[in-house]
């Protein structure tokens, strides 16, 4: 059988599977999260190279420089040419309290395998908050935090929390005593979903980024948001290219609908902050979204 040129060229110059350095530091390494949790690199499929010969799988051969590769993942990530990054996979062990796991499992793009509770026992650990991540509710989002708590407020969080998570634990193993024989699936549902859990994890790059574009935001939920920062380090150094094109046109990018653009190309810049929320308010009609807008031209340094 006569095989393309491409196919023979790749095969004389790739004896074994894509490597990356970057991920190879990180293989077995476990990020601590939290105070019991953890992520590490299990596995991992491809590189930013094999990202390049995914895309140029479509035309042929095409350029072959390190330059022009990185100019190709900056054009794919621009224009959002996903397929090209879903070829990559990667494959994590994370350790995680139970509410932290229910958040990340929102994300369905993934293959997951998690610890299971009617098999085995749950283990004596719990999610105990540093006293300066406990906050009151925020009164302007009704998924985020506020102002500090007191000194003493504090205290008597924690010390209400480390009563609830001794009374549940000492329950739980009562239930499996000899005494009482509860079976394992029953016994688990009185535990607090700040009982750690863990899974292995494995995701393709497209979505991997997707997921650290929401758990990256500072809206997101901190205990979330430790896991996203442990994560992106590992995928900082895995695809290098790939990383730098997401941080520069997802993570630190900025998008506008065409009522943004509309509103800054009428107006000349740069205005008073207290006129232009006025006139944006008119405009748009929406007071949480002149408040998004405003965050914009912020940073864009169009209001003074």
């Amino acid at each position: 059988m006569n095989l393309p040129d491409r196919i023979v060229t790749d095969l004389d110059f790739q004896t074994c599977r894509p490597v990356s350095s970057g991920a190879e530091k990180w293989l077995y390494r476990p990020i601590q999260c939290l105070d019991f949790g953890f992520v590490y690199l299990v596995d991992y499929m491809g590189n930013d190279e094999a990202i390049v010969k995914a895309a140029r799988v479509s035309y042929g051969r095409g350029t072959r420089k390190t330059t022009e590769d990185r100019g190709l993942i900056r054009y794919l990530r621009r224009h959002m040419h996903t397929t090209p990054s879903e070829m990559i996979e990667v494959k994590f062990h994370c350790k995680m309290p139970i509410f932290v796991a229910r958040q990340w499992i929102r994300h369905r793009t993934a293959n997951v395998n998690e610890y299971s509770g009617r098999y085995s026992e749950m283990s004596n650990e719990f999610y105990l908050p540093d006293p300066n991540v406990l906050r009151k509710q925020s009164r302007s989002n009704r998924q985020g935090r506020g102002e500090e708590l007191t000194p003493e407020q504090k205290a008597r969080v924690i010390n209400l929390l480390k009563e609830d998570y001794g009374r549940g634990y000492g329950h739980y193993r009562e239930f499996l005593g000899e005494e009482i024989d509860l079976a394992r699936e029953l016994a688990r549902i009185g535990l607090s979903v700040a009982n750690y859990t863990e899974w292995y994890w494995k995701i393709d790059l497209h979505n991997l980024l997707h997921f650290l574009a929401l758990r990256l935001d500072p809206h997101a939920q901190y205990e979330i948001r430790v896991y996203g920062e442990a994560i992106a380090m590992i995928v900082k150094d895995a695809f290098p290219i790939a990383f730098e094109a997401f941080e520069d046109y997802t993570l630190f990018g900025m998008s506008l609908s065409r009522l943004e653009k509309e509103f800054i190309r009428e107006n000349a810049w740069p205005i008073s902050e207290s006129a232009v929320q006025s006139l944006i308010l008119q405009k748009f009609g929406n007071k949480r979204e002149t408040e998004e807008f405003m965050v914009k031209l912020k940073e864009l340094r169009l209001v003074i």
